[in-house]
């Protein structure tokens, strides 16, 4: 398993990429007092058939030519069922794909986040021409990061100009810890 679940959202984007995703939304909620944390991801990329979706969880079975297994979904979902969370995908062909995974925050298997504003960020500038919504809530405080707003105040300028790039890893970090305060998963 990938041991930080920042490090399988970024997988599972990567799929999305794939897929020809222009947009995808990545929400993270994390309840104190329910004990859960449920990642969600969402793209409007290609979608997968019946049968694709119907074998996805297979770590044996992969839609791609460049390699003979899948591990990112079955990673994901193994991840969140030992902690005795949950894990649900649904897909359209044309009209993209739902991954939800929720983890038992306290249980001993349960992986640390990780530094999800590195991969939020990596996510945006290795991926300037795809919109990222991410949404971020701990308990009843959150922030969110929509490049859309960013690009239509910045115009023509990329989202990978150093200087875009380096305030869009403060804007991340600055809003993690105001939310966050002194709790980290």
């Amino acid at each position: 398993m990938l041991p930080e679940i920042s490090l399988n959202i970024l997988d599972i984007a990567n799929n999305s990429i794939r897929a020809g995703a222009n947009l995808i939304e990545i929400v993270i909620r994390i309840h104190k007092v329910t004990n859960r944390l449920l990642l969600i991801i969402t793209d409007n990329g290609s979608g997968m058939s019946k049968d694709i979706l119907a074998n996805v969880e297979d770590p044996f079975f992969t839609s791609r030519t460049t390699r003979s297994i899948g591990l990112g979904i079955p990673f994901l979902k193994s991840a969140a069922l030992t902690t005795g969370g949950s894990f649900h995908i649904e897909s359209e062909p044309g009209l993209g794909s739902k991954i939800s995974a929720e983890f038992v925050i306290s249980h001993i298997d349960c992986m640390p986040l990780g530094d999800i504003s590195s991969t939020i960020h990596a996510l945006i500038i290795s991926n300037t021409q795809i919109d990222f919504i991410y949404t971020y809530e701990l308990d009843d405080k959150s922030f969110q990061l929509d490049t859309r707003q960013f690009r239509n105040i910045l115009g023509a300028i990329p989202l990978d100009v150093p200087e875009v790039s380096a305030y869009i890893m403060e804007y991340l970090k600055e809003n993690h810890k105001m939310v966050n305060g002194d709790f980290h998963i």
